[in-house]
């Protein structure tokens, strides 16, 4: 899928790396999209106050209603994993948004970027099991009598494999389809009406992609927190 022009890359070209830049549009926006997360949390830390204006009573209550959704799920264990997997939301929100601005490239729509932070979550349910749990997390994967671990054990470690899978390509196939659609539109119909329908439906979308990956993710963690049956 290339795109008739992406804006960082010429500014990359300013450097002699265009062809780099054209060529790992997602590393290039992934980038960005770290500088503007770390940019906004430096700027609302630094306009806290103990009397909060709007714009702060707003993000509090947005930020605590999703902390205490993720902690009816996971119990008040799960509470020190919610910076992680907020991070986690932002970002792929933030990643999902890029796609509808013109000129840029949404990093969620490579299958690299979104495997990464599959192995993110999925590998953090892990420690997070290990940690609650220690030695004993192994009987998550053993079933409940040892006659029958020859066959729970690749069972759980298929399922567990499938998690990665699982929020891979549906966070990819839902941005890259985006993605497709709107190139196509941009080529057919010009630049400015055709699109706007598919752009309007493609903010939903990305809200959307963005829940369900920090919901899912907060489900693996849950089930790692809970005792082995």
């Amino acid at each position: 899928m290339e795109h008739p022009y992406l804006f960082l890359t010429s500014v990359f070209g300013m450097f002699g790396l265009e062809g780099w830049a054209a060529s790992h549009p997602h590393v290039v926006y992934m980038w960005l999209a770290m500088a503007i997360l770390i940019f906004v949390g430096w700027l609302g830390g630094k306009s806290i106050s103990m009397v909060p204006k709007a714009a702060q009573n707003v993000f509090e209550v947005l930020i605590s209603g999703l902390e205490e959704f993720m902690v009816t799920i996971t119990g008040d264990e799960g509470r020190k994993s919610f910076p992680l997997v907020f991070t986690i939301f932002l970002f792929v929100l933030l990643g999902n948004l890029m796609g509808l601005v013109p000129s840029f490239f949404p990093p969620t729509a490579n299958i690299n970027t979104t495997l990464a932070l599959a192995l993110i979550a999925v590998l953090w349910s892990h420690v997070i099991g290990v940690q609650m749990h220690g030695a004993k997390y192994i009987k998550h994967f053993l079933g409940p009598v040892p006659a029958m671990i020859p066959l729970f054990l690749p069972i759980e470690i298929i399922g567990h494999s499938a998690r990665v899978l699982s929020l891979t390509f549906r966070l990819f196939g839902n941005m890259a389809g985006h993605e497709l659609v709107v190139v196509i539109l941009l080529t057919l119909g010009g630049a400015f009406l055709a699109p706007l329908p598919v752009m309007a439906l493609g903010s939903f979308v990305a809200l959307v992609q963005a829940f369900v990956f920090f919901l899912l993710s907060t489900m693996y963690i849950a089930g790692a927190i809970e005792e082995a049956h």
